[in-house]
């Protein structure tokens, strides 16, 4: 009797663990189910757009130089693929937007991560760093991009200090934020167990905080995006945002939205990056 009595709660447990595994299964069943779901949803919406850009332009609601077709935005982008805008090929304007873009953001990463851990951290460092972000960051950055003009000259580096402050105060904050959300319990248990400030900082607050900081970078790289082309409207002969603002002195409007689609695509590739390797780096994300 008491064997079986022994076997029956054995019998009990495996048919829980089946029953937790067959749930985990059903659950990523599902996932897979609304991961195509959402893949078809997202080619039905961007298939409807290009439809009714077509069939407006189509009905001749507006004018070829107010918003032309498909067909006129994708012979004028082969036109550009092959002879270049101006005589410049369409690469170059490509790259020396990106390298001024990632120039700024490298420099922006390599010192608002430090500094915003360093802020959540140590409440001296973020008095002293604190009031001045937040001096700056409510400001638009072509308000003072004539200042920079000033200083640095039409050339890439006032661009790339421009995008350095532009793409700043979002990681320092994140940074910022990540640090204060930390659990407290585990720097308490770290101290308790005699962890020294230093092991506290690169084993358990640098670790918590990616996270965040990814999402901080993620947030940079748009409005840093965005602040690059404003910035090359007012003051560049080269780039993605020259290129538009050009074409748009001539009303060559089929170049303005190839300007625009290079754009986005662009920054989607990107982005699509940044999740990657969050993804692959911050492994641990959602499990601490």
């Amino acid at each position: 009797m008491a064997l079986k009595n022994n076997e029956e709660p054995k019998k009990e447990r495996g048919k829980n663990s089946t029953k937790w595994a067959d749930k985990l299964v059903n659950r990523n069943d599902d996932t897979d189910k609304k991961s195509k779901t959402e893949k078809v949803l997202t080619i039905l919406t961007w298939s409807s757009i290009f439809i009714l850009w077509f069939v407006i332009t189509k009905l001749g609601i507006f004018t070829p130089t107010l918003l032309p077709g498909p067909i006129r935005v994708w012979k004028a982008f082969l036109h550009i693929l092959e002879n270049g805008y101006n005589s410049v090929p369409i690469w170059v304007h490509l790259g020396a937007s990106l390298k001024r873009l990632f120039v700024a953001l490298f420099f922006a990463i390599f010192t608002a991560v430090p500094l915003g851990l360093l802020s959540g951290y140590f409440k001296k460092v973020e008095a002293v760093i604190d009031s001045v972000i937040e001096f700056y960051r409510p400001l638009p950055p072509l308000a003072y991009y004539t200042l920079l003009v000033l200083w640095f000259g039409i050339d890439d580096l006032s661009k790339q200090v421009l995008l350095f402050l532009a793409a700043f105060a979002p990681i320092y904050i994140a940074c910022v934020s990540s640090v204060r959300q930390l659990n407290q319990d585990f720097v308490l248990s770290a101290e308790s167990l005699g962890a020294t400030q230093k092991n506290i900082f690169f084993k358990i607050v640098l670790p918590a905080s990616m996270p965040e900081i990814f999402t901080g970078i993620r947030t940079a790289f748009g409005v840093a995006y965005t602040t690059l082309v404003s910035a090359e409207m007012v003051a560049a002969t080269s780039g993605i945002g020259w290129m538009v603002l050009d074409a748009s002195n001539f009303l060559k409007s089929e170049v303005i939205f190839v300007g625009i689609i290079i754009m986005g695509i662009t920054g989607v590739i990107i982005d699509t990056g940044l999740r990657f390797l969050e993804k692959n780096i911050i492994f641990w994300k959602g499990h601490v």
